[in-house]
């Protein structure tokens, strides 16, 4: 049988049921990129414990993982999920950062800094895949989080669009490489541009792909 695509609010009504109030879904994006920061989201909906779950769920229809919607679809969601949310959190890693302290480190300490800037303060995590070890609030990880749990899927949205537009300003800043059309994901065309340039600040060096380049001075 198909996996469903579509996620839904079955693990944040039992968690409401359970007694949490402000249960905060985390995802990321950027992970596989060559260059560009790691942004991390966190997303507090309403609280199905005051809420009506199919009025909630109504307001976010289309909400799911990032990666099965384009980018004007991503954006408008964006804009449902801002109106809806009780909050919203989000967390960066730059890329000298993330080559600093590794991609695992990085991406839990994006995570971290995402649940961070939450207000409320959330007082349980749904999280996609992984633990946040550092954090001492109860959390689940779920496996294809951003597939199955609705405030996974609206952080995989808010986390992909945040990025992207970063991306977008890099573009100016960095003009040879195409950040604005391939995100700083491993294309073809960012290939010919890195054989041509070389790496540029915003490179992550500790990549496989960046690393035969690591003696290039960064561009400025």
């Amino acid at each position: 049988m198909a996996r469903a695509v579509t996620p839904g609010l079955a693990r944040e009504a039992a968690l409401a049921s359970a007694g949490y109030r402000a249960i905060a879904g985390v995802d990321e994006a950027g992970r596989g990129a060559w260059a560009g920061p790691l942004v991390a989201a966190a997303v507090i909906l309403p609280d199905l414990g005051a809420t009506d779950e199919a009025a909630l769920l109504a307001r976010l229809r289309g909400v799911r993982d990032s990666k099965l919607l384009d980018a004007a679809r991503r954006a408008a969601l964006l804009t449902s999920i801002e109106a809806v949310a009780r909050a919203i959190g989000v967390g960066w890693v730059p890329a000298a950062e993330l080559d600093r302290i590794g991609l695992g480190a990085a991406n839990r300490l994006a995570w971290a800094r995402a649940v961070a800037a939450l207000t409320p303060a959330p007082d349980y995590l749904l999280l996609d895949a992984f633990r946040l070890p550092a954090s001492p609030l109860p959390q689940t990880p779920i496996v294809r989080g951003d597939r199955d749990c609705l405030s996974i899927a609206a952080a995989s949205i808010v986390a992909k669009v945040t990025r992207d537009r970063a991306l977008v300003a890099l573009d100016r800043d960095y003009p040879a490489y195409g950040f604005g059309r391939h995100k700083g994901y491993g294309t073809a065309i960012h290939h010919a541009a890195l054989r041509e340039h070389g790496p540029c600040a915003e490179h992550r060096r500790s990549f496989a792909p960046l690393r035969a380049l690591a003696a290039t001075p960064a561009r400025r």
